[in-house]
């Protein structure tokens, strides 16, 4: 069943994309957790979740499976909408021992209540799979010391594949590679305890001494054991693709009474070799050919590599810069930062609250960090942001990749509200490139800034250059594109026929969705509307007077947000408009809700934001 299970992720994957590495090494685990515990009945919680397929083809997907991913398909983290065996949304690391300990809290409140009632209700387990990786990000530690405290018998099984996304750097990981002589303990500890339950009466007579035994072998054992200190009980590490293994050790841990931490040693990638090999590059992939591993590659330069080449060079001049990232080193670019400047380079693990808040000292040290961090994962650093950046008004400049809409991994990883939560942080400055070269003149801008700067990009390959985008920063200011610039090639006479289209039209956008309005623009010029562009290079400071002078020279503006709508850029613009009477404004930004996954153009269709939707809701005749 394993094998066929590792075929089928495989060939998926390799059509769809999705979490390959993190899925090939947990299936046995997966396999054996579902054979002893009973999901729904008990809960089976995957902390991050984006280990999840092997569960998902157990518990009634394996029919839908080729949909993983895609639109209208199924996700590749548990959805609560999907299955009664997924009690959890998730998609961000270190919650699970959170929510599975507040799960067992209610379940064991409920059945006090029953017991009460005269009922006799059935005891429900609560296992919660987290890596070594999510161990890096504090919220776990502030569970697990709950945990301790309120003793209950909450199952922890810690996956130590010694990977996140990245390679596991820091302490945790060093320490959990040291756990290794306690798996004699277990072996011991259990022996006595089959040997004490033979004897008659063991617990009335002889209990506290046995008891006062196990912890005497256990301070020579475990003195050091981190999870005992906290209360839980300690079992492993185990060959977490030893099935057999792992039913045993799991049936036993099922009876104990106490909360318990359960030591499984996977590998990423198993049963599969290119992603044994380099589990990093198959961590998440696009498709690949199954033969060989070789993924399909493009020549077009996308805003992370424009953001690594421009740091690089600016590093090489200036050797007070230095970058950060949250065990994202890949995904963010800094992977070629790291082997150039390793000295200057910290991978901080999934620790993005301190990742900025160690940023926020570099740079009262007098040194230039940049953090280079996911929209999605700077949500969880907002008050570090407000509370040890801005606040001090310090010099961190945080480089937000996979900004607007974010393909293929859903409502959790879309990059639509770091606007509309940065926006109103007095000291910070908010820059939106729309191309390469616009990128590297805002990266050059913020590193001489000596103020907070946060720079927005989205996960897409560059537009074409235009010159205009070559124009010296102005702070305030954003790139006033005239149409000869951009539609040069089209042939289009603005006549006025007495119809009810706007003579003249001005689009105003951010720079990650830059690409959508240019299309917009030229078919806007195709329907004889004379249109303009202008590019948000500043979010944040605005120069209002500007925008005011240029936008009474046209009929109509329309502003284009790759953000969320409330509290977002437009919905500020428009209200400013309007203070000095210019009212034909239409703001497009993504709706109040979540996004499903899909990919970047259908992500755009479904929320309205496509060139063809907003081009029908302007142009409606």
């Amino acid at each position: 069943m394993c094998d066929e299970i590792r075929k089928r992720i495989i060939s998926t994957v390799a059509k769809n994309g999705g979490h390959l590495a993190s899925n090939l090494g947990v299936v046995e685990l997966t396999l054996a957790l579902h054979r002893v515990f009973e999901s729904p009945e008990d809960a089976i919680i995957f902390d991050v979740s984006h280990q999840c397929y092997t569960h998902k083809l157990l518990t009634g997907r394996y029919a839908d499976f080729d949909s993983l991913r895609k639109h209208g398909g199924i996700s590749g983290f548990t959805r609560r909408s999907e299955s009664t065996h997924d009690f959890f949304d998730n998609g961000h690391s270190s919650t699970s021992i959170s929510q599975g300990l507040g799960l067992l809290t209610a379940w064991e409140k409920t059945e006090k209540e029953q017991k009460h009632a005269g009922r006799n209700p059935k005891k429900r387990k609560v296992v919660v799979v987290i890596g070594d990786g999510a161990l890096t990000g504090g919220l776990a530690y502030e569970a697990l010391a709950h945990a301790g405290q309120l003793a209950k018998n909450l199952i922890v099984v810690l996956n130590d594949n010694q990977m996140s996304i990245s390679p596991n750097t820091g302490s945790i990981s060093r320490y959990l590679s040291t756990l290794t002589m306690t798996r004699f303990y277990q072996r011991f500890r259990y022996f006595v305890d089959n040997l004490v339950d033979k004897i008659p009466n063991s617990k009335n007579h002889i209990g506290k001494f046995i008891y006062r035994l196990k912890r005497a072998i256990k301070g020579m054992f475990l003195s050091n054991n981190f999870f005992a200190d906290l209360g839980f009980e300690y079992v492993g590490p185990l060959d977490g693709h030893n099935i057999r293994e792992l039913e045993e050790n799991l049936q036993r841990v099922k009876q104990l009474p106490k909360p318990v931490i359960v030591h499984v040693r996977t590998k990423k990638g198993k049963g599969y070799s290119p992603a044994e090999n380099d589990p990093s590059s198959f961590h998440g992939v696009g498709p690949f050919q199954i033969s060989d591993g070789k993924m399909e590659k493009f020549d077009t330069l996308s805003f992370t590599e424009a953001f690594n080449n421009c740091l690089l060079s600016l590093a090489e001049k200036n050797a007070k810069i230095m970058a950060i990232t949250a065990a994202m080193s890949k995904g963010t670019g800094l992977d070629s930062f790291a082997r150039h400047y390793p000295d200057r380079f910290f991978d901080v693990g999934i620790a993005e609250e301190h990742a900025v808040t160690f940023a926020s000292g570099l740079a009262t040290g007098g040194m230039i960090p940049i953090v280079a961090i996911y929209s999605t994962f700077i949500q969880r650093s907002i008050d570090q942001i407000i509370h040890d950046v801005a606040l001090s008004n310090n010099h961190v400049v945080l480089c937000i990749d996979r900004a607007g809409a974010v393909p293929q991994d859903g409502e959790t990883h879309q990059g639509i509200f770091d606007i509309a939560l940065l926006l109103p942080i007095p000291n910070m400055t908010i820059l939106a490139p729309a191309t390469a070269i616009d990128l590297s003149l805002c990266l050059m801008w913020a590193i001489n800034a000596k103020k907070p700067v946060a720079i927005r990009y989205p996960k897409l390959s560059c537009p074409s250059e235009l010159p205009s985008f070559e124009s010296p920063m102005h702070e305030g200011r954003g790139i006033l594109l005239k149409n000869e610039e951009f539609a040069a090639n089209l042939s289009v006479a603005f006549e006025d026929d007495g119809s009810q289209k706007a003579k003249k039209m001005l689009l105003v956008c951010t720079g990650g969705i830059f690409d959508e309005t240019l299309i917009l623009a030229r078919n806007l010029l195709q329907n004889t509307v004379n249109t303009d562009i202008y590019a948000l290079r500043f979010i944040k400071p605005f120069d209002t007077d500007y925008f005011v002078s240029l936008a009474k020279n046209y009929d109509a503006i329309a502003i284009i947000e790759d953000g969320v709508k409330t509290g977002g850029i437009g919905e500020h613009l428009s209200a400013t408009l309007f203070e000095r009477g210019i009212k034909n404004v239409t703001v497009f930004a993504f709706p109040d809700t979540f996004l499903a996954h899909g990919t970047r153009a259908e992500i755009l269709d479904d929320a309205g934001l496509s060139a063809q939707k907003i081009l029908k809701k302007l142009l409606p005749n």
